[in-house]
């Protein structure tokens, strides 16, 4: 069996701080918080630490390398947001079984317009891609996504525009058809907006969450209202956005002695590049855009768009502490980015055996050096990681798998 407590941390379970608590872990497993110590279980000494829940990426274009390297960063679960299905099924498949690799969950491949976004960034990487050009068709796209065991339904709404580019737009008839097909079968429905009049599309179809925020416009607070009114939830995905307005935040995050060594030289180049497609200013539109969603009560994920290289301003597990420091900046205490990277996208996604530490739920854990309640900078100061109760050998990356 094994079992074992770790003492002497302040503990965050996802929702508030709970002070110096044990907690006990036996098969993957939490088994107590707070509780009366099993005599002969093995003691981590976290003194000087803080516990977390594992961290949950709630935006992520992912492969086998870059959930290795997530979990190296506390990052247990990714939420993939787009992939092809003959690797990421797979993949998935691996990952629930491992214990060096983030667990992860995906949308299978998004729907989009024939020639659509992302095709324009992919330029010919991937094989025949599934897509709707009308309403008549949307029922079989849907059954397809449910058929690869796809976990919830990702809708494309982008003319380019943002990414420097031009394509075809999802018409808003097989929007709404889209968004009512998914619903029918169980599935959320996550929309990429980008501009103003995507995100209004969006909402007005009935999407259950943004995967971006719109970086077009000024903060619009008759928009706010109605994602508020609707319930939708938002994942801003601060850092490809600081990227996309040639932000700095990148740069720093790949330069910290922290970053650099779990990170292959040729991921900490595209982590400090910038897609730089957008005004500076325009990152001052998002944060105060940020801070009124946070002001109107609705519910915002950390999730970064860390992909593939490629796509600059970003690196599996990294961004995601990048993410968490952007949040602040925005506005959010420390206390509320972090549960933005744990319960909240959690009970979001429908993961009830994840994102708090608490009786009974699983042992993916972070440990952390300082306390990043208060600093949340402290989250990237990483002492040990536990992926379903066992213990990642924290080893330096030098080159990808």
């Amino acid at each position: 069996m094994n079992e074992f407590v770790i003492a002497g941390a302040q503990v965050f379970d996802g929702e508030r701080r709970l002070g110096a608590v044990d907690v006990q872990v036996a098969n993957g497993v939490i088994t107590s918080v707070g509780g009366t110590r099993v005599p002969g279980a093995a003691v981590v000494d976290a003194t000087g630490a803080t516990l977390l829940p594992g961290l949950i990426d709630a935006h992520t274009h992912s492969d086998e390398s870059a959930l290795r390297q997530a979990l190296t960063f506390g990052v247990t679960t990714e939420l993939d947001l787009t992939s092809m299905p003959e690797q990421m099924m797979p993949l998935r498949r691996v990952a629930t079984g491992s214990f060096d690799m983030a667990d992860v969950r995906s949308a299978s491949v998004g729907l989009t317009p024939p020639g659509g976004h992302p095709h324009q960034l992919r330029k010919g990487m991937d094989g025949p891609w599934p897509t709707a050009a009308s309403v008549a068709e949307v029922p079989g796209f849907v059954a397809g996504r449910i058929a690869e065991s796809a976990d919830y339904l990702k809708v494309m709404i982008e003319d380019g525009r943002v990414l420097g580019a031009s394509v075809p737009v999802l018409a808003q008839d097989i929007l709404i058809a889209a968004v009512r097909e998914a619903h029918a079968n169980g599935l959320k429905v996550l929309a990429h907006a980008l501009t103003l009049e995507a995100t209004g599309l969006a909402v007005d179809a009935g999407v259950d969450g943004l995967t971006h925020l719109f970086v077009d416009a000024p903060h619009a607070p008759k928009l706010v209202e109605r994602i508020a009114a609707a319930g939708v939830f938002v994942i801003p995905t601060l850092s490809t956005l600081a990227s996309i307005t040639g932000q700095d935040a990148s740069a720093a995050l790949a330069a910290d002695p922290r970053v650099r060594p779990k990170v292959p030289p040729v991921w900490l180049d595209s982590l400090a590049d910038t897609w730089r497609t957008l005004p500076q200013r325009h990152f001052e539109y998002v944060l105060a855009s940020v801070s009124a969603l946070r002001a109107a009560g609705v519910d915002v994920l950390a999730g970064t768009d860390a992909a593939h290289l490629g796509a600059p301003g970003t690196a599996h597990g990294a961004s995601l502490h990048g993410e968490l420091r952007l949040l602040v900046r925005a506005g959010f205490t420390p206390l509320e980015a972090l549960r933005a990277a744990t319960a909240l996208t959690a009970q979001r996604f429908g993961l009830a055996d994840r994102g708090r530490i608490d009786q009974g739920m699983r042992a993916d854990l972070l440990l952390v050096d300082g306390d990043p309640t208060a600093d949340v900078g402290d989250s990237l100061s990483v002492r040990a990681v536990w992926r379903q109760g066992v213990r990642l050998d924290l080893e330096p990356v030098t080159s990808i798998a």
